[in-house]
């Protein structure tokens, strides 16, 4: 399988032969699900932790957050001040999250990840920062109603960020598109189109198109079939399809390029 690129504390980059995988690295890997299940046979990363993931906030995104997680069998403990959003004492916290007490009764010491989710960007990047001191190994997912303070939000420490901005464009572009847009994460999406004329019979390592454009290369198809990370000298030829994972930069230099008009990958 292929590493197409990692994400620090909400940058990414695309990954070269030198890019250094740290601690507070998070992979992008392309590959099919046989690959997929090989990795984690490998490398074990997904083990649940016995401990119960802690989501701040009781409302409608901390529960729908609730119900992912109890559909994937991981525990999980809802910080709330409300009295009348307390709906389970075994699952619910009552009190204030900024009050460590609070957070220890949830389980903060322990936990493999915190989501914060309150409707108060002010409320959550205060609420990051005091996480991220009080767990500087955890895992932190924070809500961003405003777009401007999603990189605020990173910078006090989320690893991912959920901006509704983001969101609600892009199901408004699936509804007008009548398309499923594969967005990888916010700001990263899967896209494909035929082969421009400008790369009809070049390999991928003549093309280099990472380079040129900070696209990336996933799968190519050919006579109906999904070939998946395909080799540095595969020829891509017209008629054939290109997969790739961009930003919207990215896909703007692609287009302009290579004369190329992309749309959102169909599922497989």
């Amino acid at each position: 399988m292929n590493v197409v690129g990692l994400w620090k504390r909400g940058h990414f980059e695309l990954a070269t032969a030198e890019t250094k995988i740290d601690a507070h690295s998070i992979l992008l890997l392309a590959g099919s699900q046989e690959q997929l299940d090989r990795y984690d046979e490998l490398f074990f990363i997904y083990h649940l932790s016995n401990a119960p993931v802690v989501t701040v906030g009781g409302g409608r995104v901390g529960r729908a957050a609730a119900r992912a997680l109890a559909e994937r069998d991981a525990d999980y403990r809802i910080v709330d001040q409300r009295p009348e959003r307390i709906l389970d004492k075994e699952k619910y916290v009552e009190g204030n999250a900024a009050d460590i007490d609070t957070l220890e009764r949830a389980g903060v010491r322990d936990c493999p990840a915190i989501v914060i989710t309150p409707h108060d960007d002010d409320q959550n990047i205060y609420l990051t920062i005091y996480c991220r001191r009080l767990r500087p190994d955890v895992q932190i997912i924070s809500r961003a109603v405003h777009e401007r303070n999603v990189s605020t939000l990173h910078r006090a420490g989320a690893d991912f960020v959920l901006s509704y901005a983001w969101m609600g464009a892009t199901a408004i572009f699936n509804h007008l598109e009548r398309a499923d847009v594969l967005m990888v994460a916010e700001g990263l999406h899967v896209c494909e189109t035929e082969v421009p004329s400008a790369l009809a019979g070049k390999t991928l390592a003549e093309a280099a198109i990472p380079r040129e454009t900070g696209c990336s290369v996933v799968a190519l198809g050919k006579a109906g079939t999904l070939q998946i990370n395909p080799a540095a000298t595969e020829v891509m030829r017209a008629g054939e399809r290109i997969i790739l994972i961009c930003t919207p930069d990215a896909e703007q230099r692609f287009m302009e390029r290579y004369n190329a008009r992309l749309s959102p990958a169909r599922r497989a």
